[in-house]
């Protein structure tokens, strides 16, 4: 599949759902459109990947999204609001290649409820909604003489 060099593969990552695979414009304003304002990019991980969140995602008071953690499982930080993980190219943000969204999506797949204690963070994974009863159908009409 020929790759569109002005459109994006990435994962966007909403607070309280699962990473979704999205196309974006690869231009500053598509980003800055995905994160809602000003973007910031992080590389926490070893990949070529990067994480562009808002850069003032915590003082506008966004959700807190998922937690930032170091080789230890200990979380540094937590990304607030919505997020994209992109890919690394020469010089600019690339598409994820299958591997990586593959694997950025089982990393940050179950979202995260964050409680405040004090002045520590406690992170919960939010357990998936069992599926909610279906109302159940009427029986046929002919039931009802």
């Amino acid at each position: 599949m020929e790759q569109n060099e002005n459109t994006l593969s990435v994962l966007k990552i909403a607070p309280g759902q699962h990473p979704q695979q999205v196309e974006i414009d690869n231009d500053l304003k598509a980003l800055q459109q995905a994160v809602g304002g000003t973007i910031a990019a992080v590389y926490p991980f070893a990949d070529p990947v990067a994480i562009i969140c808002n850069d003032d995602g915590k003082l506008m008071g966004l959700p807190l999204n998922r937690a930032l953690r170091d080789e230890n499982g200990e979380m540094y930080d937590a990304v607030a609001g919505d997020f994209l993980v992109v890919g690394l190219g020469e010089e600019d943000f690339a598409s994820l290649t299958p591997e990586m969204a593959q694997k950025y999506e089982q990393l940050f797949h179950q979202p995260e409820a964050f409680l405040k204690l004090g002045n520590r963070l406690l992170v919960l994974p939010v357990p998936d909604e069992p599926p909610t009863e279906k109302p159940r159908t009427k029986p046929p009409a002919e039931y009802d003489r």
